[in-house]
């Protein structure tokens, strides 16, 4: 189980990676999202994997889970999602502003030099 949720955190991590050098708005969101899921499960796993564990103590129960990792996770799937919509919008704006997707600003050529009017 654990070699599993460290694949796939890994798989998530590396996928968001890529995804964020692309140097377009389209998949650095998409990017960014993967990150936050990796960050998520990270998490998740941090509190134990237990499976058909109860999160709240209960008399006779010698097995339960972390509850704080499952709240940190509720939070930031809410704050990620409010995010995410920020820059969905961020990009939106800038792509409908300068007709271009791009992430960089295009440099300047260096052999332009500029007119002398001397």
């Amino acid at each position: 189980m654990e070699l599993l949720v460290a694949s796939a955190i890994g798989i998530l991590t590396a996928a968001g990676l890529y995804l964020v050098l692309r140097l377009r708005s389209f998949p650095v969101i998409m990017g960014i999202s993967l990150l936050t899921y990796a960050v998520n499960v990270f998490l998740f796993a941090s509190g134990r994997l237990t499976v058909g564990a109860s999160p709240i103590l209960i008399k006779g129960v010698e097995q339960y889970t972390d509850p704080l990792p499952q709240a940190l996770v509720l939070t930031a799937i809410v704050i990620s999602f409010g995010m995410t919509a920020v820059i969905v919008m961020i990009a939106l704006g800038a792509y409908l502003g300068s007709d271009d997707d791009h992430v960089d600003d295009p440099a300047e050529p260096a052999d332009v030099m500029p007119e002398d009017t001397a």
